[in-house]
């Protein structure tokens, strides 16, 4: 009996033990659970906990206000429309120039000379320039006839020939034209129907036909022209075909009888490479041109008035007699006021004598045929050894014969021992 109480105690405890172990195995992941040999299941309780814990740690997420308004980064390129005459702040920003029919002459209703400046942005900049280089000169006035993204390439966009005769023609006045146009002509060039590759010969003809024409516009209606070459590029593919245009710039320049103005070299580094900072007009290092590595700053503008002031002075003071001197001179100081210094005498002073120079009414003559000797003709004479009878005989002896001379006692040949 005892026996068999104990096979069935054995018997119910295994039975137990099997039941309790049913939802166990209906349950795979509670399972994997309690494994712990298992290391996906140990480095995936690892991860929640140590998300867990971050959560914890990290501040509260602020929500974005709903007044917030989201702007685009600006877009760079060759040209951006801003207000006329608006300032140029930005160093790394691209500026534009304004529609040539927005850009009214400076208020200057006294100006006896009045400026045209024709081109696209690169112009627009320079009359930014020259209006802040003139500001305080009521004599001149700039006249803003600038057209962004134009060119001599796109008739189709924007004639500056046809331009040039409407400003002409307006009845304004206009004492002086500039020019400076060309930073947007890597373009084909279409001839009726056929599409011209940039810069080939064909494209270059007439291209510098046109240059030809339209200064030749300005030289018909005489009124003096100034083209304003293209400054250096940041960019070695741009650079190079600046420097063909101002070539062909230079060219119509010289047969239209226009003035030319070179920038290459004012805006390059004493290595002729591209620098964007250099010295202003009162010589302080400064930014001088945009990111982009095309347009000027501010200061860059002022500065490319700065070479172009000195043909605008020579050209109005031919043309415009009645024009002030003083309304060329460069920046706004005021002149030093006169110092009051006591009156002095006359200051005489008497130049020096110069000392008689005594020369003989003739020189020596000297006959073309006689040999070289000296005076008395006791060089060769003198230096002839014992036996020799002229001359002829001691240059036999040295030079032919190789014979040594007859050393003179206390001359450096004279080797005798002892010494007299």
């Amino acid at each position: 009996m005892p026996h068999r109480l104990a096979r069935f105690s054995r018997v119910a405890t295994l039975a137990v033990a099997c039941l309790a172990a049913v939802p166990v195995l209906r349950l795979p992941a509670f399972a994997q659970f309690l494994d712990d040999s298992n290391p996906s299941t140990y480095w995936t309780l690892e991860k929640q906990r140590m998300d867990r814990q971050r959560a914890m740690r990290a501040p509260p997420i602020r929500q974005k206000p709903t007044h917030f308004i989201s702007r685009a980064a600006p877009v760079r390129g060759f040209a951006r429309p801003v207000e006329p005459g608006q300032p140029i702040e930005d160093p790394n920003a691209a500026p534009a120039a304004a529609d040539a029919n927005a850009a009214p002459a400076q208020n200057k209703p006294d100006a006896k000379a009045v400026i045209a400046v024709l081109g696209d942005t690169l112009g627009q900049l320079l009359s930014n320039g020259l209006s802040e280089a003139f500001a305080e000169r009521p004599e001149i006035a700039i006249l803003r006839r600038t057209k962004e993204n134009s060119g001599l390439v796109r008739e189709d966009y924007y004639d500056w020939a046809k331009a040039a005769r409407d400003l002409l023609s307006s009845g304004e006045k206009i004492d002086l034209a500039i020019i400076m146009v060309g930073s947007n002509d890597r373009q084909s060039l279409r001839e009726g129907t056929t599409s011209l590759e940039a810069r080939s010969p064909k494209w270059k003809d007439l291209y510098s036909a046109r240059a030809k024409a339209l200064g030749a516009i300005f030289r018909e209606r005489n009124v003096p022209l100034i083209w304003v070459g293209l400054p250096i590029m940041n960019n070695e593919r741009l650079a190079a075909d600046m420097l063909d245009f101002n070539e062909i710039y230079k060219t119509a320049a010289a047969e239209t009888g226009a003035a030319y103005v070179d920038t290459w070299e004012a805006f390059a580094d004493d290595r002729g490479h591209f620098s964007a900072y250099g010295p202003d007009v009162s010589g302080q290092m400064v930014r001088l041109r945009a990111g982009d590595g095309v347009h000027f700053t501010k200061a860059g503008s002022r500065k490319l008035a700065h070479f172009v002031e000195g043909d605008i002075r020579r050209i109005l003071e031919k043309t415009t007699p009645s024009l002030d001197p003083a309304a060329f001179a460069s920046g706004t100081r005021e002149p030093a006021p006169a110092l009051d210094l006591p009156a002095l005498g006359p200051l005489i002073i008497e130049p020096p004598v110069p000392a008689p120079v005594v020369r003989p009414a003739a020189g020596p003559i000297l006959p073309l045929t006689a040999p070289p000797v000296s005076p008395g003709g006791k060089l060769v004479t003198q230096a002839r050894p014992a036996g020799d009878k002229d001359a002829a005989a001691l240059i036999e002896r040295s030079l032919v014969q190789g014979r040594p001379q007859t050393a003179q006692p206390g001359r450096a040949d004279d080797f005798a021992w002892p010494r007299p």
